[in-house]
């Protein structure tokens, strides 16, 4: 009871602040909390019962949330053309217009605005947005009444971290005990079941099948600010230990909870004792894990697993390239690899990346997303796995198991399947996962016509995940061609290879370190359902080729991308590291 009585009130402080900070945004991430089956007929009730020029905030955000974003844009564009626009409507209107990816009509609904309470603060909404975040905070100063002063106050705090501020630890008489390794995470299972949680938990089993005693910790407030009210202070998964880090009240700005994070995480070493500290990207994940490692005198670790200035920058538009916020990002994470012992990354294009950034590539290990566990043993046939999901055995799937994000091109796909179902009557399309884009994507497949044909199962159980790559005839890695998409590796693809499935990627830089084109799956144009959709029905037309790709790629797999091989090589750089230190 204790514990959950913390939790609440940590969750309420977190909702108050993002109520002052963006409450639009604060009002669909809940709706991405809540379950699907509940939240999609609601807003369809929504939209179904307001009038077809409604600009009403909750009819605008149900559109968002049932992934009518065209619907939502059109309403938008119509209220500009209204007379009678108040200056508090164009005041929400702005906001909505941001949380919909469109600032172009933000700012003119800001240029109606002029007057209207609160307008400040979403000026700063407009220019956080764009990454300009020191005319953001110098909008709000002087701040006018205790909202604003609160909002500048932790945006000054988010411009300061960025800047380079680091938290304060005085050094402390430490002595490690071996081969303890202390993981130091942004999310794990079993709250969240991302590709990063994934892969943090098996490179936590095969160190601890390697002879390392680990424990992982978690970032402050982690997992109550992401909806997980009854959470423990630890959780045990298949034998791994995830600490977590969860105060009452957590400091009011960014950087004092990061000297929050630092001085717990400080008091979690002191009684686990690791000769090394493992940290990954982001930046403010490095800053806490280097002030403990210099307070112990010990080593750290920090592993590259993404490029998130380019992420961000992905649903701006290239002028973001050129913002202070992608400027001062990047700036930071070459200042994390340049002071870390070891930086750890996924492929040989990221590793250019970091050399490029001043790193010695004698510093960098490549430890690449691999396999273990169920997807180690033989695959089953593509029926049998079908019949043990509740699927028809009897049709044809191509599909997916991804984050539904907009860079991973599922759109593209959906296209394709498109082009193809006319001619395949036996042929469906999986796609298992979730993610922001989900409602659109449905919305999509149901504008096509497609909505029996395509088959989307949310999240699934971690336990069924092998089986959902099996169940497939040919697994499709759509990207998008982005920066973020060319340099790093993604998971999915891997697991598809080791189940002995062909994989057809989008022919990027980091894709075809994996899939090896004609010989252990298909390289097509990225974001071109055109030629997606003939690649893939030559496939669908040859089980024979589909056998050989997906025999060629899971032996390419098993030799070269398994955890315990991964752990092998960073038992052997920390050993190394722990010598160069003594």
């Amino acid at each position: 009871m204790k514990q959950l009585l913390t939790n609440l009130s940590l969750a309420a402080g977190t909702a108050r602040e993002h109520l002052t900070d963006d409450p639009a945004l604060l009002m669909l991430q809940i709706s991405r909390r809540l379950p699907s089956r509940l939240v999609q007929p609601l807003a369809v009730l929504v939209r179904r019962s307001a009038a077809a020029v409604s600009v009403a905030v909750p009819v605008l955000l149900a559109g968002l949330i049932g992934g009518e974003e065209q619907d939502v844009v059109r309403r938008l564009e119509n209220a500009l053309t209204r007379g009678d626009l108040s200056a508090e409507k164009a005041r929400s209107m702005a906001d909505v217009a941001l949380v919909a990816n469109r600032p172009d009509l933000a700012d003119s609904f800001l240029a109606r605005a002029t007057g209207a309470r609160h307008f400040r603060a979403v000026q700063v909404r407009r220019f956080w947005y764009s990454g300009e975040m020191t005319s953001a905070v110098g909008i709000l100063e002087p701040a006018d009444g205790g909202a604003e002063r609160r909002q500048v106050k932790r945006l000054a705090a988010d411009l300061r971290i960025l800047e380079g501020w680091r938290p304060e630890l005085a050094p402390v008489h430490f002595e490690p005990a071996p081969r303890r390794v202390l993981h130091v995470l942004t999310n794990s299972l079993p709250h969240t079941a991302s590709g990063y949680a994934q892969r943090s938990h098996s490179i936590l089993l095969a160190q601890q099948e390697a002879g390392w005693k680990t424990l992982a910790v978690t970032r402050v407030g982690y997992p109550v600010q992401v909806g997980k009210l009854t959470a423990r202070n630890r959780d045990v998964v298949d034998g791994v230990t995830y600490q977590r880090l969860l105060p009452s009240r957590l400091a009011a700005t960014m950087d004092g909870r990061l000297q929050q994070q630092a001085e717990a995480l400080l008091a979690v070493a002191l009684e686990f004792r690791p000769s090394v500290l493992h940290t990954t990207t982001h930046h403010v994940n490095a800053i806490v894990t280097r002030a403990v490692a210099e307070a112990l005198g010990i080593p750290w670790v920090y592993e590259v697993r993404g490029q998130l200035a380019d992420t961000w920058a992905a649903t701006r538009g290239p002028d973001a390239r050129d913002s202070e916020r992608y400027r001062l990002f990047q700036a930071r994470e070459a200042d994390a690899m340049l002071s870390a012992d070891l930086v750890v990354t996924l492929g040989q294009g990221m590793k250019d990346n970091i050399v490029s950034a001043g790193v010695a590539a004698e510093k960098i290990l490549v430890a690449p997303n691999a396999v273990g566990g169920e997807f180690l043993a033989e695959p089953l046939p593509a029926a049998d796995a079908r019949a043990q999901l509740g699927l028809d055995p009897e049709s044809q799937y191509v599909g997916t198991v991804s984050s539904l994000v907009a860079y991973e091109g599922i759109d593209d796909l959906i296209s394709a399947f498109e082009v193809l179902a006319p001619q395949h009557l036996r042929l469906k399309l999986l796609i298992v996962g979730d993610g922001v884009a989900l409602p659109g994507l449905k919305e999509q497949a149901r504008a096509a016509g497609l909505a029996g044909r395509v088959v989307f199962t949310g999240r699934v159980p971690r336990s069924k995940a092998h089986l959902y790559h099996q169940a497939l005839d040919v697994f499709v890695v759509p990207r998008k061609d982005l920066p973020v998409t060319r340099d790093v590796t993604p998971l999915k693809p891997v697991e598809a290879m080791a189940s002995a499935r062909p994989v057809l990627a989008s022919d990027l830089p980091a894709l075809a370190e994996i899939v090896v084109d004609g010989h252990s799956g298909v390289l097509v144009t990225p974001e071109d359902p055109q030629d997606l959709a003939a690649k893939l029905g030559q496939l669908l037309l040859s089980a024979d080729l589909r056998q050989l790709l997906g025999d060629a790629g899971r032996e390419a797999v098993l030799e070269n991308r398994t955890w315990v091989a991964n752990a092998t090589g960073m038992s052997a750089a920390y050993t190394k590291l722990m010598e160069s230190v003594h």
